[in-house]
């Protein structure tokens, strides 16, 4: 028999991470029913849904719902608290009888809810972390983050370019220089897999297929990455360049994907080295053309981008130079497809 019949546990999970998490299962294991309220303000630039998602992703089996609560956050103002309770005892289908917490609002709260306060790993001994530290520190609070909420943070480089180019060479060689994981192209996968080998006629649906399964692969990698960090072998952007190669127009809907979809640094792959046959490559006379046409599409989107060339080695100093001033700019919380 479980101690309480409803518990109750709040908060703005903004982000969503490991103290979170042992709070509510506490609560879980103790209580036969537990709310959790997700609660927000205009202000934040997580949107709410995306942390509430992020709470009944991880807990399906308890009532999570969310609300914005644009009330004054002063635990000593009784008109801030009156405020508060309006949204949280609009969230209560039944009167709950204990509020979890590990923070000192949890008496207040329990004594307004005429419940019990359960304090939960006080001053946060056991868990050391709070929505502060990791929206100021991501990385060094990895450990604390659930894969979704990783993917969320997480930046994304592509690499690419025309044909034999060395996209490939470099994104490996970048993942290895940051021990973190890299998407490889999943183009070249079909174009080895596809019905009718590479002399078939292309159809739209490939490249639809090929950007949904880039992109899947992508989002995987990003919520497993040991590091904030993912090297991606290509990706939608140039899915749709190849579109327009093989089928001599654009696609609207790898198009449309491409624009929600970007990456935090694009980088291309200069085409001054020699070119490499390797049986699935259309062929050098259409490699130049091809590499100016990545270039006018890449001058023409929002990420930033440039052109690397020399040898690998110049390449990966190169790059890495983009990549640190990258990873050093802030935190950009947005997720266009989340």
């Amino acid at each position: 028999m479980r101690q309480f019949r409803h518990g109750l546990v709040l908060g703005k999970f903004y982000p969503f991470h490991a103290g979170h998490e042992h709070l509510i299962c506490a609560a879980a294991a103790r209580c036969q029913q537990v709310t959790v309220q997700v609660l927000g303000s205009r202000q934040e630039s997580i949107p709410l849904e995306v942390r509430r998602d992020w709470v009944a992703g991880r807990f399906p089996m308890l009532d999570v719902v969310a609300a914005m609560d644009e009330a004054e956050v002063d635990f000593d103002s009784p008109a801030a608290w009156d405020q508060h309770m309006e949204v949280i005892e609009s969230l209560l289908e039944t009167p709950v009888d204990a509020v979890f917490s590990s923070d000192g609002y949890g008496a207040e709260l329990a004594r307004r809810l005429d419940a019990q306060w359960v304090r939960i790993d006080p001053g946060r001994a056991s868990l050391p972390t709070s929505g502060t530290a990791v929206r100021a520190d991501p990385a060094g609070h990895w450990w604390a983050l659930s894969p979704q909420v990783r993917q969320w943070f997480c930046r994304r480089v592509v690499v690419l370019g025309a044909e034999s180019t060395g996209s490939t060479t470099l994104a490996r060689a970048l993942a290895g220089y940051y021990r973190t994981r890299w998407v490889p192209e999943y183009g070249r996968t079909w174009s080895q897999i596809r019905p009718g080998g590479l002399e078939a006629p292309w159809h739209t649906a490939e490249f639809d297929l090929i950007a949904a399964e880039h992109l899947r692969q992508e989002r995987d990698a990003m919520a497993t990455a040991p590091i904030p960090l993912v090297i991606s072998d290509t990706d939608v952007l140039a899915t749709s360049i190849w579109h327009e190669r093989y089928l001599g127009v654009s696609s609207p809907s790898v198009t449309e994907l491409a624009s929600r979809w970007r990456p935090d640094l694009y980088l291309l792959t200069g085409d001054e080295i020699p070119f490499v046959q390797d049986g699935l490559r259309d062929g050098e006379q259409l490699r130049h053309g091809m590499q100016q046409r990545f270039r006018d599409v890449l001058a023409d989107q929002q990420v930033a981008w440039a052109e690397v060339a020399g040898d690998l080695a110049e390449r990966v100093r190169t790059s890495v130079d983009l990549i640190d001033a990258v990873m050093a700019d802030g935190w950009q919380l947005a997720d266009p497809l989340g």
